[in-house]
């Protein structure tokens, strides 16, 4: 791994701490001043964007560990959020699980549920693994809306807000120091686990399969296990959701945010630490954006067909994804490390 100039590991634990540097710890501790501090001077709405934005990275690096580490493709991770949701809501509305219980429970819910639909990525992978996720994807969201007594139905269910002992976890920013922390824990959860032993073996097996079980390693245990450790955070994310947002419908998980979320994975770089985090900010700021020019070009152009402007989300998001695969197929990961080499602000690696 390529440092910066003057810079050496003089022993194996300096080789592989991700802080390296003097420089590193001042752009760390200050991004998390900046970070945890901005309650301090963000209204309101933008700290339920980023809530929101920190619930999406959870998720989509569930979904990077699964696709881009262990090359398993999924099309169904908002159904596996959706599992997380509704346990969190069932254990903590219906009965009486703290709040720290209720989310342990949803990831290990959605990983259990993970497990089950991973099992054909041991007989199939590619395009016939990503049909049978997309079943999954539809049979969970079939068994919440005609599951009435348990989950709400099509109507949906309230849950109640997060609290730790004594402490209600109600406003924004309380929800965004929450959400900030479980999601700085997933970030260096992921990191550590790219670079272990388990991490190498999923890249082994998303480069050649064949050439992994040579080299001994179990495809049935690690395929397994990558899609219990991907819908695990997934469960998480969905927890968060759920008492963040107060309310769950299964319209909250469609088949068009499991896309979603594989854009982030793709624009954000396939198999990086950086990439689900960069991937998640773009694409929810973008949808920011468009929220606000929707209503400027009605009234500009008022000769546009109806709906038209409602269309204009998804037609820039494939478009985004098109230029990204053209210009930049290795996402902004890529960028960022170009970036990094360029100022010499951190090792030259993912």
């Amino acid at each position: 791994m390529a440092l910066p100039c003057g810079t050496r590991n003089y022993d194996y634990a300096r080789d592989m701490a991700v802080l390296r540097t003097k420089t590193h710890w001042a752009l760390f501790i200050g991004l998390l001043v900046i970070v945890f501090t901005a309650p301090l001077y963000l209204r309101s709405y933008w700290l339920g964007v980023f809530n929101l934005i920190g619930i999406t990275v959870i998720a989509v690096i569930g979904l990077n560990i699964l696709i881009g580490y262990c090359g398993q493709l999924s099309i169904g991770h908002a159904g596996f959020m959706a599992v997380g949701a509704y346990t969190a809501a069932v254990l903590t509305n219906k009965l009486g699980f703290p709040f720290l219980a209720g989310l342990i429970c949803s990831g290990f819910s959605a990983g259990l549920i993970g497990l089950i639909f991973g099992l054909p990525s041991v007989r199939v992978k590619g395009f016939y693994l990503a049909i049978t996720t997309i079943a999954a994807q539809f049979i969970i969201i079939w068994v919440i809306n005609h599951w009435g007594p348990v989950t709400g139905g099509f109507v949906g269910m309230s849950v109640p807000y997060a609290s730790i002992g004594s402490l209600q976890i109600r406003s924004e920013a309380s929800q965004f120091y929450l959400i900030m922390a479980i999601t700085s824990i997933c970030i260096l959860f992921a990191k550590n686990l790219a670079r272990g032993r388990v991490g190498r073996a999923f890249i082994a097996i998303r480069d050649n399969d064949l050439a992994a079980e040579v080299m001994g390693i179990n495809l049935l245990y690690y395929k397994l296990l990558a899609f219990f450790i991907g819908c695990f955070l997934a469960g998480i994310a969905g927890a968060l959701f759920a008492h963040w947002a107060g309310f769950l419908n299964a319209e909250n998980f469609t088949l068009s945010d499991s896309i979603l979320y594989i854009g982030m994975v793709i624009i954000g770089g396939l198999g990086t630490t950086i990439g689900p985090v960069l991937g998640a900010i773009l694409i929810r700021l973008l949808q920011q954006a468009i929220m606000y020019i929707s209503p400027v070009l009605e009234s500009a152009f008022p000769t546009l067909p109806s709906g038209f402007t409602t269309g204009i989300g998804p037609m820039v998001f494939g478009l985004v994804i098109i230029l990204f695969l053209i210009l930049e197929p290795r996402g902004l990961a890529h960028r960022w490390i170009l970036f990094k080499a360029a100022y010499r602000l951190w090792p030259f690696s993912y």
